[in-house]
């Protein structure tokens, strides 16, 4: 459905985003994530044709944005991460405007707009000049111009922010719903929400995609061995014996408990290596309180890629077509 080819943008001498690939499938919630500055808004500016492109191509249902701007532009339901909001107009005034901007059919103009007034739950409000309305509604009324033209492709940013916890869950159901009509990009800080909705993530960091994949290969791909161990006796003395034990990469951290219990957070040089710290440690005259893996998070991933550390799973640009 959105296919990004060798996408570059430039300004000046800086290159913003530099040949970037990939794909979002239809009725796909693809996540994207970046750090500030990482050229995640300026891709999104560019797939919605915002900006154009230094060089590169957008497909969108196979059509090409530099070649039919206008059809491909009506394909698109574009939230911004600050919603573009008239303030003084009414809530259902805004949105007749966009239904007009858009070029929906007057004979289904009305029909839209209460539609998606419904899906936003703020047909209450319609009547409300925008400025009046809290940060969470005015959110709410950009999410619903969006939806305005039923256009195939939605691409999100920053969705659910001003709004109450409750809020974030009706619009995150929201998005899981819409899935059945349209495929959607979906731009979020918070991790959270992208591990929650979205089918395959894209990492973005300094112009490049560092990691294109799904929550469960990205978070199952890291080849760290790390383990919480919880080891009765002198922390000292336990440091000293774990430092003599081989098959220790990295005693990452080390957190004094009590008197006589202390935890260490240990990375591993294989899963093998397991064994012999606990036969090593009770060699040494200590018990074993607790010894756990920890599961890697897509916050973990997204630190790693974001500094540097290569990503092991599916290359950028690749699909699970």
């Amino acid at each position: 459905m959105i296919e990004i080819k060798n996408l570059t943008k430039n300004y000046g001498q800086i290159e913003a985003v530099k040949g970037i690939s990939f794909t979002a499938n239809k009725n796909e919630i693809l996540g994207f994530l970046g750090p500030n500055g990482a050229g995640k808004s300026t891709t999104m500016n560019m797939i919605v044709g915002y900006l154009p492109p230094t060089s590169g191509e957008i497909l969108i249902d196979g059509m090409s944005m530099a070649d039919n701007p206008r059809e491909v532009k009506k394909k698109i339901g574009y939230l911004p991460e600050l919603p573009p909001l008239y303030l003084d107009m009414k809530v259902i005034e805004y949105l007749r405007f966009v239904a007009g901007i858009k070029e929906v059919p007057k004979a289904d103009r009305e029909h839209q707009v209460a539609r998606a007034l419904s899906r936003l739950k703020i047909t209450d409000m319609k009547n409300r000049v925008i400025k009046n309305l809290s940060k969470g509604y005015r959110q709410r009324v950009g999410f619903a111009q969006a939806l305005i033209g039923d256009p195939q492709v939605l691409i999100l940013d920053e969705p659910t922010v001003g709004l109450d916890p409750n809020q974030t869950m009706e619009v995150r159901n929201l998005i899981n719903m819409l899935r059945k009509d349209h495929t959607i990009i979906f731009s979020s800080h918070i991790l959270q929400e992208v591990s929650a909705v979205c089918d395959r993530i894209v990492i973005i960091d300094k112009g490049q995609i560092k990691a294109v994949d799904t929550k469960e290969h990205l978070t199952g791909s890291s080849d760290d061995i790390v383990y919480v161990l919880r080891v009765e006796g002198a922390c000292a003395d336990a440091e000293k014996a774990l430092k003599e034990i081989g098959g220790i990469k990295n005693i990452m951290e080390i957190n004094f408990l009590d008197e006589n219990l202390s935890e260490f957070k240990i990375e591993l040089e294989s899963e093998d290596t397991r064994n012999a710290v606990v036969s090593g440690m009770i060699a040494a005259g200590f018990s074993i309180a607790e010894i756990r893996k920890i599961s890697v998070s897509l916050e973990d991933v997204f630190a790693s890629v974001t500094r540097g550390k290569s990503y092991s799973g599916l290359a950028s640009g690749d699909s699970d077509e």
